[in-house]
C-alpha cells in the first residue's frame, strides 16, 4: 500500500510540474526563474545622403588672362599674375584656382606658397616646379611657358633684377 501510494503522489506532482513546464513554455517563461522577454534586434537604418553636384564636381574656371604652362609627364597648369612683381599669384591645377602669396627666398628663385592648401611653386630661370606640402610630393616638373620653351627666361623677379638681363653699359674710355 506504501508503494500505491507513493506511486500516485509521485504521478500527480509529475503530471502537476508537466503542466506548469508547459505553461512556462507557452508564456516564454520557466517557473523557477522569470526572464525578461527578449528586444528584438535593433534594425539598422541605412542613410543615403543625396550627392550635391555642385559641391561633387566643382571645376573652377581657368582664370581670364592665365598663361599656360606645360610640364613634363603631360602635366601642365595656368598662371594668371606677374611673377616680377605681384605679391599673389593665381595658379589653375587640377580644376582648381589656387592663390599663392609671394614667399621671400635667399637663393633668388621665385616661390609662392599657400600654407593652407600646401600648394607650393618655385620658380627658376629655366623652369617652374609645383609642389605639394602635405605629402612632400613634386606635383609637375620642367614648367615651362610657350616662350621659355623657345629659349626665353622664366619672368621671374630675380630675372628682373639680374642686372645680365638689362641694357649692357656702352663701353667707353677705360681708366688707364
Amino acid at each position: 500500500m506504501k508503494k500505491l501510494l507513493i506511486a500516485t503522489i509521485i504521478g500527480a506532482l509529475s503530471s502537476t510540474m508537466l503542466l506548469a513546464a508547459t505553461d512556462a513554455a507557452a508564456q516564454g517563461t520557466t517557473s523557477t526563474t522569470a526572464k525578461k522577454p527578449a528586444k528584438p534586434a535593433p534594425k539598422h537604418r541605412i542613410i543615403k545622403r543625396k550627392v550635391n553636384p555642385a559641391k561633387e564636381a566643382k571645376v573652377d574656371a581657368v582664370p581670364e588672362g592665365s598663361e599656360h604652362w606645360s610640364c613634363a609627364e603631360g602635366m601642365q597648369f595656368d598662371l594668371k599674375g606677374d611673377m616680377a612683381r605681384d605679391q599673389i599669384v593665381t595658379v589653375h591645377w587640377a580644376n582648381k584656382n589656387y592663390n599663392l602669396p609671394r614667399q621671400s627666398t635667399t637663393t633668388g628663385a621665385d616661390r609662392f606658397h599657400d600654407a593652407a592648401t600646401g600648394l607650393d611653386l618655385v620658380v627658376i630661370p629655366t623652369k617652374a616646379m609645383l609642389f605639394s606640402d602635405k605629402d612632400s610630393s613634386r606635383l609637375a616638373d620642367e614648367c615651362k611657358t610657350v616662350a621659355m620653351q623657345q629659349g626665353a627666361m622664366a619672368p621671374t623677379q630675380a630675372n628682373a633684377l639680374n642686372p645680365a638681363n638689362r641694357a649692357a653699359p656702352a663701353s667707353g674710355a677705360s681708366g688707364q
